[in-house]
């Protein structure tokens, strides 16, 4: 049986960075669930000497007010393993083969932890969010491609090698669906990862297009999709239809796995209200324990802007120390 939430994270300055294939953020969290963003530059992708003088000068620039030993909590994309420290992220080659906290520790002189931004977006969410004091939180990201974080009691689940939540992987996608009595197949597209039929292809805001695409023959962007399903354009609500199809059964698979209190959403398509509201509604259907309420709801982190990934972050910074 879980336990009421009740953990509370100290409250004491702590750097928050959110790195990207493109940009370094850099903030700090004073206390619990804010975050106060000092400025950002380009990530150099190919150079750890580079990448690490990137950070330090941030913290040059805006650091200059705090303790040279005040924690640095880094959210990234890629996978960062709990066990070895190791990341893995494609779009950043300057992190192969580097534990990345321990290795930036070291060079910064101060303590330094790291990971997942998917799982610090679900972190935040369970801490300060739209989640706050349930005691299961499954944090799923619908944006470029599917991902996810899980949060029992106030402690971010890591499994082996850093993946945990991670819902999008798998060959888990139909080969066919039935839409408005008319059978449609569905391509088994091959992934990122290796794989063939990854949610991942097809879950996420360019996923949603990929189908559009192969329903209608049309490109359209998801913004274009989700308004014209809003509008009543047949051509959307058709993609529509089979977009809350193919990501509902896997997410039933995952609520009934795991039994969240929340499932937060975030990501570009968690700003498209309205079709999270019918993907909860979908995905209410199926699990073998009734929810009376809403299940899977946006996240008050979600989407460009909401700093869900520093604010995660700052929480593991804070539990470290």
């Amino acid at each position: 049986m879980t336990k009421p939430f009740t953990a509370a994270p100290v409250d004491a300055a702590v750097f928050c960075a959110d790195i990207g294939g493109s940009f370094i953020k850099l903030g700090v969290s004073r206390r619990a669930g804010d975050v106060e963003e000092f400025g950002k530059v380009p990530t150099p992708t190919a150079s750890w000497a580079e990448f690490v003088a990137a950070v330090q000068g941030l913290l040059n620039e805006f650091g200059g007010d705090f303790s040279a030993d005040t924690p640095l909590a880094i959210s990234t994309a890629g996978l960062v393993s709990p066990q070895t420290g190791e990341l893995l992220a494609t779009n950043i080659p300057a992190f192969t083969g580097r534990a990345l906290a321990a290795d930036l520790s070291r060079e910064l002189q101060r303590p330094v932890t790291a990971a997942n931004d998917a799982d610090c977006f679900a972190l935040a969410e369970a801490y300060a969010g739209n989640a706050q004091h349930q005691p299961i939180v499954a944090g799923i990201i619908l944006g470029t491609g599917v991902g996810g974080g899980l949060v029992i009691n106030g402690q971010l689940v890591r499994g082996h090698g850093g993946v945990t939540g991670e819902w999008g992987h798998g060959a888990i996608t139909r080969t066919e669906l039935t839409l408005n009595g008319k059978v449609y197949p569905i391509p088994r597209l091959p992934c990122g990862c290796g794989q063939l039929g990854c949610l991942d292809i097809l879950g996420g805001a360019r996923g949603l297009e990929r189908l559009h695409q192969h329903l209608n023959q049309q490109d359209r962007t998801s913004q274009q999709i989700v308004d014209g399903w809003q509008n009543g354009q047949p051509d959307s609500a058709l993609t529509v239809s089979a977009w809350l199809q193919l990501v509902a059964e896997p997410l039933v698979l995952l609520v009934n796995i795991l039994g969240p209190s929340r499932v937060v959403v975030g990501g570009g398509l968690a700003n498209a209200t309205a079709l999270i509201a019918a993907l909860d509604a979908q995905v209410r259907i199926g699990p073998l324990h009734k929810y009376t309420e809403p299940l899977v709801i946006p996240g008050k982190f979600a989407g460009n802007g909401g700093n869900g990934g520093m604010i995660g972050a700052s929480v593991l910074g804070r539990l470290a120390v």
